[in-house]
């Protein structure tokens, strides 16, 4: 239980252990181990937040996190349809490439929305941001569903679609970092892991909403989901962005926050500072993000479109493994982040990451076999193993910054990973089944990122259970 005292600035009462690169763990200085930069104040709350609140800002949080992925996710879930309306070839696979190469160009705006946003968010507050946020994705998303298609205006229909997707993947720049920050500064310490996890429940949940959407539209429309049915999903970005502009306007910022800008000690340029600062943490952190984007955006994008062109499952059936494996992943995270509160963040992420080098060849050979039961077997093992790395890695990623720099320095580590591994993966794992003639071959691409992230995780240390600092 914290002090009732709040300590007086300046004095060794306020001022934390040394930390370690890399971590938010206390640990004593060396010569090898620089101190950061940065003064690491201890900024738990002086009174628990009150259930009430923090009830309000789970649901403010999730529900705003469900519409913005919901808006991201729902073009490659619609990744096939898109092709044959917006990109059409005589050649199935050069079509399909170039809608994923679409998909990832929202991601190529990442890093520069994480920038704009993360700034925004450490200088004027979580809350305000983020409301900005959404709305900006919505607007994006629902002009998706109102575009002509090539048939009807040409190159002119491309371009367009492309246009918004980079819009998307501007606002989305600053979802998941800003998030994270506001429901980790309301958490309790011994909480933080279960409730900072819920985020991602949220956004596989959103996942699972938009290919069972998907599935029940293609099962109900038959070829009209090909003409017109692929619009209504991005057409409800008007009313799901409205309910997650409403939520997160109605919040108080995170207590940390006011505490830092009462005090005057918000930063003038967030994002130079955090590079100058904590750049090793930042490192860490893309270290850490590399298995969960690609992890992400293979179960969400890549599988739908795998399922069906390469390995020649029906659509509905290739909806209805996707859809189980993402609600395999929905469902576990939240058991996952409490553990992770328990035992740790790295022997739960460690796990993760094991689990993915051991069963991704033998989760794609089962997919190959062509029978649905074994897909969504292989789904839901690669989905376990997706919802422990993100149960322990939501708050682990929060844990490595301070307060006054968490938002922007997030943002920026976050989406770069993203941009340069998740955003490419639909289309780099579609080109390596084409170059090699190895229907597997994406399996070991998922090996080698577990792998990488796995060794990033050995170097850092355990910072489950420990204060953050502003």
């Amino acid at each position: 239980m914290a002090s009732s005292r709040r300590p007086r600035p300046g004095t060794a009462e306020t001022r934390a252990p040394e930390r370690g690169p890399g971590t938010g763990a206390a640990s004593p200085r060396t010569p090898e181990q620089p101190a950061d930069p940065v003064p690491a104040v201890s900024v738990e709350p002086v009174e628990p937040v009150e259930p009430r609140t923090l009830r309000r800002v789970l649901v403010a949080a999730g529900v705003g996190h469900f519409v913005e992925w919901f808006d991201f996710g729902i073009y490659g879930t619609l990744a096939v349809i898109l092709a044959q309306n917006f990109f059409p070839s005589d050649n199935p696979q050069a079509s399909l490439l170039a809608s994923f190469a679409a998909f990832g160009a929202g991601f190529v705006m990442r890093p520069l929305g994480g920038m704009f946003f993360g700034s925004l968010g450490d200088r004027l507050g979580r809350q305000r941001t983020l409301a900005l946020v959404v709305l900006t994705t919505s607007v994006a998303t629902l002009a998706m569903g109102l575009l002509p298609t090539y048939a009807t205006a040409g190159l002119l229909a491309p371009t367009l679609l492309v246009l918004a997707r980079l819009v998307q993947g501007f606002a989305a720049g600053g979802e998941t970092a800003g998030a994270t920050a506001l429901v980790a500064e309301y958490a309790p310490v011994h909480r933080r892991g279960f409730l900072a996890s819920w985020l991602d429940t949220t956004g596989f949940a959103a996942f699972v909403a938009g290919s069972g959407l998907v599935l029940l539209l293609t099962a109900t429309l038959g070829d009209a989901m090909d003409a017109w049915g692929w619009r209504v999903p991005f057409l409800l970005a008007a009313p799901l962005g409205l309910a997650g502009i409403y939520l997160r306007t109605r919040l108080e910022d995170t207590p940390d926050f006011r505490r830092l800008k009462e005090a005057g000690r918000t930063p003038a340029a967030p994002i130079r500072e955090s590079l100058r600062t904590t750049w090793r943490a930042m490192l860490f952190c893309v270290g850490f993000m590399l298995i969960k984007s690609v992890g992400h955006w293979s179960l969400q994008t890549f599988m739908p479109s795998y399922l069906q062109n390469t390995l020649g499952f029906e659509r509905v059936a290739a909806f209805g493994v996707t859809t189980l494996g993402l609600f395999a992943v929905a469902a576990m995270v939240p058991f996952m982040g409490a553990l992770s509160d328990r035992v740790g963040r790295k022997p739960v992420m460690l796990s993760a990451c094991a689990g993915f080098v051991a069963l991704a060849w033998p989760a794609f050979w089962l997919m190959s076999r062509g029978d649905a039961v074994l897909a969504c077997l292989a789904m839901v093992a690669l989905g376990v193993c997706m919802a422990a790395f993100d149960g322990a890695s939501v708050a682990a990623i929060a844990e490595l910054f301070p307060t006054r720099l968490r938002y922007g320095a997030m943002a920026v580590a976050y989406n770069v990973a993203t941009a340069l591994f998740g955003g490419m993966t639909p289309y780099f794992a579609t080109w390596l089944i084409g170059s090699t003639g190895y229907d597997l071959a994406p399996a070991f691409y998922v090996m080698l990122i577990a792998l990488v992230s796995l060794l990033t995780i050995l170097r850092t240390r355990e910072t489950a259970r420990t204060p953050l600092v502003t």
